[in-house]
């Protein structure tokens, strides 16, 4: 294993979209969401040990959750794990991990991902994350780890890649798509030059500090010292900051069976379905006349339905949600209204 490789795996955000289930105080990279025993975080880090060597793996998370990630990952040094006093997006956080990281090991190739991610074959993940590796020691490139579509998914970035730049399974970023509209999307699966955007980065430490140099001039004096101010960084993504401003971004082309388990809708989408089509987790059920939907309820609990078609039901503590499933900005709305209505007690 090689000990410059390294891994930074983000664990800090609200999980707003998955509401009830993923609360402010305990939010969904915390939680068992397959059932198996195991924290969508716990499962991250044990996929990344196949990587890099344990040690080498770092944590951003939110001040608020660092004792729940210790309590995860027992085996974490303090130093593994990186603390973001006031959330600020992912590009604040990663310029701060990047610069610890560079002053430990001035050679290290960094892979960063998300700790909610589904990967189905583990194998080919983990041999197309150390070719990625690999290319990005040596190229001087910023790797954006993308999957070639399944399906005409309207949730995901898309990147459209230019074959004329080619190095093996690595092309040149044309351009990067935001979530785009069904019909879009699907032309988008039926060419070959559109991945869905993986959300997985890969770089040198000295290629992405370079980056953020020439890209966050501003801000980059207040992260890199040992007190860093996230207050006075803007709050923006590693995509908008970085990736889609800079001109040596390639795109490693992967197929290893992923999905981004952001919301429930992706969710549903990853997830076995019964003869119509539900998708029941970790709940008793019987259903009449239903399809295409989502059960989550507290283990020990029956749901009975009749006559539902692409709905929502989900239970957790002191919250029943029914919605439809596939409105997700309606979920962040009705989390807005709740907070406003009656503060923190359900959110």
């Amino acid at each position: 294993m090689n000990n410059n490789y390294y891994c930074i795996i983000m664990a800090g955000g609200m999980g707003r979209r998955f509401w009830p289930y993923s609360r402010k105080q305990l939010p969904k990279q915390f939680l068992d969401f397959f059932g198996t025993g195991e924290t969508l975080l716990r499962i991250t880090f044990d996929r990344c040990k196949g990587l890099v060597p344990a040690e080498n793996i770092y944590i951003t998370t939110y001040i608020d959750y660092k004792d729940i990630v210790k309590g995860i990952l027992p085996e974490l040094e303090d130093r593994q794990i990186i603390i973001e006093e006031e959330r600020r997006n992912t590009a604040p956080v990663l310029a701060y991990a990047s610069y610890l990281i560079q002053k430990a090991n001035p050679d290290a190739t960094i892979v960063v991902m998300p700790s909610d991610q589904l990967i189905l074959n583990i194998d080919k993940f983990r041999s197309s994350i150390l070719k990625g590796l690999d290319f990005a020691s040596s190229s001087g490139k910023l790797v954006n780890v993308g999957i070639k579509p399944t399906r005409p998914e309207t949730g995901y970035g898309y990147i459209q890649i230019d074959e004329e730049e080619r190095e093996g399974d690595f092309c040149k970023v044309k351009t990067f798509i935001e979530k785009p509209a069904l019909e879009f999307a699907k032309v988008f699966v039926e060419g070959n030059e559109f991945y869905w955007n993986s959300g997985i980065f890969i770089w040198h430490v000295t290629t992405i500090m370079n980056a953020f140099h020439e890209n966050m001039t501003e801000v980059c004096p207040r992260l890199e010292c040992d007190a860093p101010d996230f207050s006075a960084c803007p709050n923006i993504s590693i995509d908008y900051s970085i990736m889609e401003k800079a001109d040596n971004v390639y795109v490693q082309m992967c197929d290893f069976g992923w999905a981004d388990v952001g919301t429930w809708q992706s969710l549903y989408d990853a997830s076995p379905k019964d003869i119509n089509s539900n998708v029941i987790l970790n709940s008793n059920s019987i259903l009449y006349d239903c399809t295409e939907n989502i059960i989550h309820m507290p283990k020990g609990k029956l749901v009975v339905a009749e006559g539902l078609q692409g709905y929502l039901v989900a239970e957790h503590d002191n919250v029943l949600l029914i919605c439809k499933k596939d409105d997700q900005n309606s979920i962040r709305k009705f989390v807005n209204d709740v907070e406003m209505k009656f503060g923190d007690e359900y959110v």
